[in-house]
C-alpha cells in the first residue's frame, strides 16, 4: 500500500499496528496452549515493506512476522511469556491510539478546509 499525499504514512501505520496488536492478542489468549508458539511483527520493517511500490499489508505482515524466543522456556513447548506479551500489547495500543489521534486531527483539519472555516 503505497503512502498517499492526504495521511501520509499514518494510515498504513495504523494497519499494521492493527494486525500486530490482534496477533499479541493471540498469544496473549494462547497462553495456556501446549506447544503455541508466541509471534510478534517487526513493526519498522513491516512498515517500510507496506509502503514501499507495490507493498501490502498483508505481504509486509507475513514477511516481518519472527517468533519469540522464551527468556524461560516451558516444559510444553509454549514460548508465551504473559508479561512480554502483556507490555508489547500495552505499548503497541498506545502507539495505535496516537496513530488514530493523528488521523482524527488530520481529518478534522480537511473537514474544516473543505467547510471553508
Amino acid at each position: 500500500m503505497p503512502n498517499d499525499n492526504l495521511f501520509g504514512v499514518h494510515g498504513t501505520a495504523l494497519a499494521v499496528r492493527s494486525q500486530r496488536m490482534g496477533m499479541l492478542a493471540s498469544n496473549i489468549a494462547n497462553a495456556s496452549t501446549p506447544g503455541y508458539k508466541a509471534k510478534d511483527v517487526d513493526f519498522r520493517a513491516a512498515l517500510n515493506s507496506a509502503t514501499s511500490a507495490g507493498g501490502s499489508i498483508d505481504g509486509a505482515i507475513d514477511a516481518n512476522t519472527l517468533y519469540r524466543v522464551p527468556l524461560q522456556p516451558s516444559a510444553d513447548g509454549n514460548t508465551v511469556e504473559l508479561t512480554t506479551e502483556q507490555t508489547a500489547f500495552a505499548e503497541n495500543a498506545v502507539a495505535y491510539q496516537t496513530t488514530l489521534s493523528f488521523l482524527n486531527g488530520r481529518i478534522n483539519q480537511i473537514t474544516r478546509a473543505l467547510k471553508g472555516e
